[in-house]
């Protein structure tokens, strides 16, 4: 039987979809430097930003200095500054070698700005690609410097970003007793919004700390909106290469609260996926120590399994969804089912529910039923924030 099943979904994964058309006209809210350069003229300013904050080819950072505007110093949010560091990395305070200003990391114990780090700070400014999911930490550091901005009351300036996964609304909504900080609000998987747009939305609903409202203004995106396909012209972490990792993101990220490798320690990262467990046949690979992923799980072992880096779902289309068929699927292949989750899945998916549904065998369609309810009241809230 699992033989058959294999076969079956290697086939499925052998499948290619149409290649999708990128906008190439879209200009970020960084890009527009005169709308917002008179809001930062003689003022003190700080920068949560990492390597995806450009100009061009140029760092927002370095051109800014060339400005003139007076940055007092640079927070990071995971993965660094420069973006090279591994997921859940824990990174220090540093200096910048190319600007020398000083970089302090919001990532670890210290994940919240502190009156002292703001002391000497007029605005804020957010310039960070995020991807779309709730899970993806970026908009978790978002939410934590508008709290720290509120608290101190200090203007916080969003460069926003189009979304790659901006075109969707899918998944489970987070049950909030799941709080994390891959998981701080009750939204679903992928939430369809820019941060810009999700900034209103944490302001609007007030689900910042103590129902605090932070001075947000948001500099959009011009030629974007969410029916809009977006290639990132750098990668937003170090295990998103490219525009197939980014789109198949929300789905396989699953395998992180599971015993599944999903290719962390190879050259296609949340493009793949197998287990030394599963049937010994087809596509096979082997996780290595690598830059951006120095112990990733399974290392040094043979996994066979799944390229899913030509299937359809890597490339955008109408009506896109976030998948859960394959986790389903190593579900079935595993042999020992009681160990396949680990405890970090629940944070993942938001709630306990995913996981029961998976293990009592529910089909994929009642799966998604049940999270019908809760996407139609998101999408509610959700339409009242939209800037695109």
């Amino acid at each position: 039987m699992n033989r058959i099943l294999f076969l079956c979904i290697l086939l499925c994964g052998l499948c290619t979809g149409t290649q999708a058309q990128y906008a190439t006209n879209i200009i970020p809210g960084a890009a527009q430097i005169s709308r917002y350069l008179p809001l930062l003229k003689d003022k003190r300013v700080a920068f949560l930003v990492n390597q995806t904050a450009t100009i061009g080819h140029t760092h927002l950072v370095d051109s800014l200095l060339k400005l003139h505007v007076r940055i007092q110093k640079i927070f990071s949010p995971e993965h660094g500054f420069r973006g090279n560091a591994d997921a859940g990395e824990k990174i220090g305070n540093s200096t910048d070698p190319n600007t020398g200003l000083p970089v302090v990391s919001l990532y670890g114990q210290h994940r919240k700005a502190t009156a002292a780090d703001l002391q000497d700070v007029d605005i804020l400014v957010f310039d960070i690609q995020d991807v779309g999911t709730r899970f993806y930490t970026y908009i978790s550091s978002l939410q934590e410097l508008m709290e720290a901005a509120a608290e101190n009351h200090k203007p916080l300036l969003i460069l926003d970003r189009p979304n790659p996964n901006g075109d969707y609304v899918d998944g489970p909504i987070l049950d909030t007793t799941y709080r994390s900080f891959v998981g701080m609000q009750p939204i679903p998987v992928v939430h369809g919004m820019t941060v810009g747009e999700y900034a209103q939305l944490l302001n609007g609903e007030r689900w910042l700390s103590k129902g605090l409202q932070c001075d947000i203004t948001v500099i959009t995106c011009k030629n974007y909106d969410h029916h809009t396909w977006y290639q990132l012209p750098v990668r937003p972490s170090p295990n998103l290469p490219n525009m197939a990792a980014i789109n198949l993101y929300p789905s396989t990220c699953f395998f992180e609260g599971t015993v599944i490798s999903l290719g962390r320690g190879t050259s296609k990262p949340f493009q793949l996926f197998g287990s030394p467990a599963f049937p010994k046949q087809g596509f096979s690979f082997t996780p290595r120590s690598v830059p951006g992923a120095k112990n990733p799980p399974l290392k040094d072992q043979l996994c066979y399994g799944f390229d899913l880096s030509n299937a359809p779902e890597s490339t955008p289309a109408k009506g896109r969804r976030m998948e859960i068929k394959w986790l389903m699927q190593a579900y079935q292949l595993y042999p020992q089912k009681d160990k396949f989750f680990n405890n970090f899945f629940n944070k993942l998916a938001g709630n306990a529910q995913l996981q029961q549904q998976i293990k009592n065998g529910l089909s994929e369609q009642e799966i998604r039923a049940s999270w019908e309810p809760g996407l139609t009241r998101f999408k509610a809230i959700r339409a009242k924030y939209l800037l695109y």
